[in-house]
């Protein structure tokens, strides 16, 4: 498998609009875009950070995954995502290894990336995303 970078980090968050302000006014940094991911039952905003990403994530359903987190977890740090080369082969890789795959098969992401998440009992407690670009 080849990971190249840091994709992004997923931060689940209560209010998307007071979390953007948070992160313009407070820490001076700028919401290039938002952008709502139906499939996911998420609404998301971008910054970026040095050459890393910061995506907050707003649930719109509370029975979706952003909604089940933060009634569990509340704020914070969702998961990690890594950009890999060949998304496909990758979840092959990680099977063969033992990791326990939530997504067999890539589906779509924000920023129109294909997307798939490691569990995170597999992963040392981490929830994990790989990411593609396919367009790159």
């Amino acid at each position: 498998m080849n990971i190249t970078h840091i994709e992004h980090i997923g931060i689940a968050v209560k209010n998307l609009e007071e979390s953007i302000a948070y992160y313009e006014n407070v820490l001076g940094f700028k919401c290039y875009a938002v952008e709502e991911v139906k499939e996911q039952k998420v609404k998301t905003a971008f910054f970026m950070v040095g050459q890393t990403k910061l995506e907050l994530l707003e649930s719109t359903d509370p029975e979706g995954p952003i909604g089940k987190f933060l009634e569990k977890k509340g704020e914070g740090v969702h998961h990690l995502a890594f950009a890999a080369q060949n998304l496909e082969g990758a979840l092959s890789e990680m099977d063969e290894k033992g990791v326990t795959l939530i997504d067999k098969t890539p589906r779509k992401g924000a920023e129109g990336l294909s997307i798939a998440f490691l569990h995170p009992k597999s992963t040392h407690g981490v929830l994990t995303e790989l990411c593609e670009d396919k367009n790159k």
